[in-house]
């Protein structure tokens, strides 16, 4: 079995542009959205990049004016540009807006179902 991320990923991503801020302890980074799970997303590095890796990020994806998904969110690699985040916690609200969007890119509801199996699992 390889340790590369994504062949160990449980998770089918997709890109998705949404306006995205990343916040941490009072300080706010826009970013760009590269792509998005049921369990994460991966951005592009913001700069400067003032981080602290080891506290929790909150992800807010703003989906129009007044619908948005944020997720409490850890920081699980840093590489070639890119964040990668791991969801801690999530509203109801936010994972059933989430749910809806996946669903749509996904384009089966039974593969949907397989994706909401796997969450319950980890």
């Amino acid at each position: 079995m390889s340790d590369h991320p994504a062949e160990r990923r449980r998770f089918k991503r997709f890109a998705f542009d949404a306006r995205t801020e990343l916040s941490q302890d009072g300080l706010t980074w826009p970013v760009k959205l590269i792509d998005l799970s049921l369990k994460g997303a991966l951005i592009e590095k913001p700069e400067p990049w003032l981080g602290n890796p080891d506290w929790h990020f909150l992800l807010d994806i703003h989906l129009n004016t007044d619908v948005e998904i944020k997720m409490d969110v850890t920081l699980t690699h840093d590489d070639h540009g890119q964040l990668g985040f791991v969801c801690k916690h999530i509203s109801l609200e936010s994972i059933e807006r989430l749910r809806r969007l996946i669903e749509f890119n996904l384009g089966d509801p039974q593969e949907l179902e397989r994706e909401l199996g796997a969450l319950i699992e980890v």
